[in-house]
């Protein structure tokens, strides 16, 4: 079923002329092609980061029964939009005979050819898409700018002297200006690797931890509150969901063929992705319970060497993916708007690196704002999330098939993409509003390191 986006026959291609005859994959000439196993491991990275830390706090908020069950549902819902997405995304291509559309682009050609009362958002259909992407993935990045500072403040405070998390903030902008400046995914694949082995070492040894002195489950919820529920659907949401970044890995991928199907390289990272997420929110809240910080890191001893070693690891992890989550508002904002319109400009590169410079300001002041984590990937996920990964892709689909009146026996894809913006609607306005009311709630006690 995952595959039916891109593997079904369009019933009456001649209108468009020989559409089948052009194969977008065929004429794809990334600069810097990326192999399966690198595409797999910026996969895993992508989508392993801060987010998994936090679902032992994102369990508290649902019980071990909901969050066991909620955590494989919105896995499965995220991954079968992205399958639709760029399932769509190719078929657009095709009929465009070009080798692959951007999200925007993709977005606003499927509106302008979709229903008819849809197509009044062509224009602005694609602006939507990378404004929301922007703040996505800088909003990840402000994420790992409150991670890294209060990991290395836990580090500090316990052996020289308790700083504000803000200056250290302050401290880590130029190591991240620095990376922010490698340009290209290929490059970065040896850094996601890296990030990558230190994150698996860092989770064995959390492992340790939660188990070394695990309580009965009888401890903990199997239920809480429904009222708490937004917040573990936005916190689950973010951190499954990575829609920038897997589209580009994808138009960057040297076999792009392989990306999609059962077994292909997206369908194997989420099996891994998904049951990391789930062990790790299932035993760090059976260990934990409400004391389950934003970051799980935060709740492993202060005083032992080896929780040390594992905190200073994991920051490191994240400043190895900072450029990657960066990719995606660099690419909106230098390559699809500012680069062609500054081509023979003397000072291209000064211009390039004033924007990654500010780029990098804007997530540290983002995350003086919010020093919060979880709150932080509640909010993220629950206001840009539930469009770019599970609204958009079925009006997308929508769209797509338009052409071809081919929503499957029944119309059961209307139905199905109807019963998706359904559910993303009502995520985006309860979850978005919980987050912000408990940032107000927040922000009436004093800045801690949750």
């Amino acid at each position: 079923m995952l595959d039916l986006v891109i593997s079904s026959k369009n019933k009456n291609d001649s209108r468009n002329g020989n559409v089948n005859d052009y194969d977008p994959y065929k004429h794809r000439k990334p600069e810097h092609p990326t192999t399966n196993f690198e595409t797999f491991a910026h996969f895993v990275k992508g989508c392993v980061g801060t987010g998994l830390l936090a679902m032992p706090q994102a369990f508290s908020n649902a019980g071990y029964i909901v969050g066991i069950i909620g955590t494989i549902a919105v896995g499965v819902i995220a991954i079968f939009c992205m399958h639709i997405l760029i399932g769509c995304m190719y078929i657009l291509a095709k009929r465009e005979k070009v080798p692959f559309l951007t999200y925007p682009n993709a977005m606003r050609i499927a509106f302008k050819t979709g229903p008819p009362f849809l197509r009044f958002l062509a224009p602005s259909a694609g602006y939507i898409v990378n404004w929301l992407l922007s703040i996505y993935h800088s909003g990840i990045c402000c994420i790992y700018v409150v991670f890294i500072a209060s990991t290395i403040k836990q580090l500090i405070d316990y052996y020289l002297i308790d700083f504000d998390i803000r200056i250290h903030m302050a401290i880590i902008i130029l190591p991240l200006v620095l990376i922010y400046n490698i340009r290209d995914l290929k490059n970065l694949a040896p850094f996601s690797t890296v990030a990558n082995i230190l994150m698996c070492i860092g989770l064995s040894v959390i492992l340790y931890y939660i188990f070394r002195d695990i309580p009965p489950i009888s401890e903990r919820d199997m239920f809480v509150d429904i009222s708490k529920f937004p917040l573990f659907f936005g916190t689950t949401l973010f951190a499954l969901e990575s829609v920038g970044v897997i589209i580009a890995l994808e138009q960057n991928m040297e076999t792009p063929k392989d990306f999609l199907g059962y077994f292909g390289v997206m369908n194997r990272g989420a099996v891994v992705v998904l049951t990391l997420y789930g062990v790790f929110g299932f035993f760090g809240y059976w260990r934990y319970g409400d004391d389950a910080l934003g970051s799980i890191t935060l709740n492993i001893p202060k005083n032992d060497v080896l929780a040390q070693v594992v905190k200073a690891m994991f920051a490191l992890a994240m400043y190895f993916t900072y450029p990657l989550q960066g990719y995606v508002p660099i690419d909106i904002i230098w390559y699809q708007y500012l680069s062609k319109k500054l081509q023979d400009h003397p000072r291209k590169k000064l211009i390039e690196f004033s924007i990654r410079l500010g780029i990098v300001m804007c997530t540290f002041l983002a995350a003086v704002a919010i020093p919060n984590i979880g709150l932080f990937l509640a909010l993220i996920g629950a206001f840009c999330l539930t469009l770019l990964g599970i609204a958009f892709p079925a009006l997308i689909e929508v769209c797509t098939r338009f052409q071809d009146r081919d929503y499957g026996r029944f119309n059961y894809i209307l139905y199905k993409c109807a019963a998706l913006i359904l559910f993303a609607v009502v995520g985006l306005f309860i979850g978005t509003y919980t987050a912000i009311h408990d940032i107000v709630i927040f922000y009436s006690n004093p800045i801690g390191e949750t």
